[in-house]
């Protein structure tokens, strides 16, 4: 009879011992997102929403677009998505038919945000679904962050680091020549055409990245991003000018054939340049690639090699 009552006693410990080790393995995962907000980490991914480019590109880099059931309008182009994936507004996502969707986990941007008094994903998150936000980042390190984020929530950690370990190797690379350039081009960067002029100042992923390739923005004394007026411009005789606009017929025609521009460096000697527009308009692991047009267009005689 004691011994009965041994073994069941052993027994009752040993299962009270196994619920405890299941119940922590069923444990939530909580983390701060990019925003500094509770993230819930889902216990199961197999549907995701991206509703920024930037990161719709890191998930299909990390091997998860089998896994996209919907992104922004603005994602559309990204290659490698499934061909009937659903398409989402970007500045006001309706969060009642994304919740229809029945997705695991939304990755969000900032820009989502704009223009709306409250969270756009308040209804999502009252329906349990797990919602990150990922402002966009204004530094090179503050991409190679993001993108180790998402890998991390997505349980993609190795191939994360991987891609910010090809990234580094490739921005270093660049980085080392450019230390070695004195003579710094004055450069105009254009991101909105005339009349209404924008571009930015220090503060931004792409002003580093003008910098790391060499050159010097003219408008570097100022803050983000900015309504710069033509006469500032020309005022400041840019050696260099780069553009990402690609609304216009031809932006740097346009540029060249401005009234009172024929005399800055830049379009008296032909130094005007298209930048691929995605690669320096999304904070994902394809500002590479306008980094190596920037550093071939600024100075190309120190990145000849490089070709």
């Amino acid at each position: 009879m004691k011994m009965k009552k041994r073994i069941l006693t052993l027994i009752t410990a040993f299962l009270v011992v196994m619920l405890a080790v299941v119940g922590c393995g069923k444990k939530e995962i909580v983390v701060k997102d990019r925003e500094g907000n509770d993230f819930t980490v889902p216990k199961k991914l197999e549907r995701i929403i991206s509703t920024a480019p930037s990161n719709t590109e890191v998930l299909v880099e990390l091997g998860l677009a089998d896994k996209l059931v919907a992104v922004d309008k603005y994602s559309a182009d990204i290659p490698g998505l499934p061909k009937d994936i659903k398409l989402i507004d970007f500045a006001n996502p309706d969060a009642e038919a994304i919740v229809s969707l029945e997705p695991d986990m939304i990755i969000a941007s900032g820009h989502n945000k704009t223009g709306n008094s409250e969270d756009p994903f308040k209804v999502a998150k009252e329906a349990g679904i797990s919602v990150a936000y990922i402002p966009s980042s204004d530094s090179i390190q503050g991409i190679y962050d993001d993108i180790m984020f998402i890998a991390d929530i997505t349980g993609t950690k190795e191939k994360g680091q991987k891609i910010v370990d090809n990234m580094k190797s490739q921005v270093n690379e660049i980085a080392k020549i450019g230390k070695t350039i004195k003579d710094k081009k004055k450069v105009y960067f254009e991101i909105g055409p005339a009349p209404n002029l924008y571009s930015f100042g220090n503060g931004t992923f792409l002003n580093e990245m003008i910098e790391l390739v060499g050159g010097e923005n003219i408008f570097v004394d100022q803050k983000a991003w900015i309504s710069p007026s033509e006469e500032s411009v020309i005022e400041k005789n840019p050696d260099v000018i780069l553009t990402n606009v690609n609304y216009v017929q031809d932006a740097v025609k346009d540029i060249k054939g401005r009234e009172g521009w024929k005399n800055v460096n830049a379009v008296k000697n032909g130094q005007v340049y298209l930048i691929d527009t995605n690669a320096s308009s999304r904070p994902s692991q394809n500002v590479v690639k306008a980094l190596k047009q920037m550093a071939e267009y600024i100075n190309p005689d120190a990145y000849a090699k490089q070709k």
